[in-house]
């Protein structure tokens, strides 16, 4: 028995389709794809969400000290003249507190990071405008978000729906989501 569907496409372009519909799953919380796409998203969707419940509050808390720019009412940097008379921008002084990550974390980070692609979102209201563009930090959703709500959970944290065939190939189509 094969340890995996192949999906008709190279290692490549598989590797790249599972990686995006992952990705999609845990931004939106579900996705409608095929029968045998969405068996294979759910092995590592789960594993990633098992990764997660497993190193949520594996961090400590550091107070580090840092250097903010000064700003004013505005909201632009003040700058001062120094002694050779070029413009400088002033630094406060300022304690924040971080999370800092236990190695066991920073490793279940980076393998959710080997899977899981870049999402930037774009707000409604600034669509086709690209300043308005954020990026999203999915590892940080999984652990502040998604970990916190399937704690207790033993695993099974997807479901699959099934909607009918597809109208072209006649492919079964079902709805993937997280419980």
């Amino acid at each position: 028995m094969a340890k995996y569907r192949k999906l008709s496409r190279t290692s490549a372009q598989r590797k790249a389709l599972l990686r995006n519909q992952v990705t999609a799953l845990l931004y939106y919380g579900k996705i409608e794809t095929t029968e045998a796409k969405a068996k294979e998203i759910r092995k590592i969707a789960e594993s990633i969400i098992a990764l997660g419940v497993k190193e949520k509050d594996n961090y400590e808390l550091v107070k580090v000290q840092g250097k903010v720019a000064r700003k004013d009412k505005d909201g632009k940097r003040v700058k001062e003249t120094n002694a050779d008379g070029k413009k400088v921008t002033v630094y406060d002084e300022v304690e924040k507190e971080i999370k800092k990550d236990n190695p066991s974390r920073l490793h279940a980070r980076r393998q959710m990071l080997k899977v899981l692609q870049p999402v930037v979102s774009v707000p409604t209201e600034n669509a086709g405008k690209k300043r308005a563009t954020k990026k999203v930090d999915m590892v940080a959703k999984i652990f502040d978000e998604l970990a916190p709500k399937y704690a207790d959970r033993k695993g099974g944290y997807t479901r699959i729906i099934k909607v009918g065939p597809r109208k072209g190939d006649a492919a079964m189509m079902v709805i993937i989501e997280l419980v």
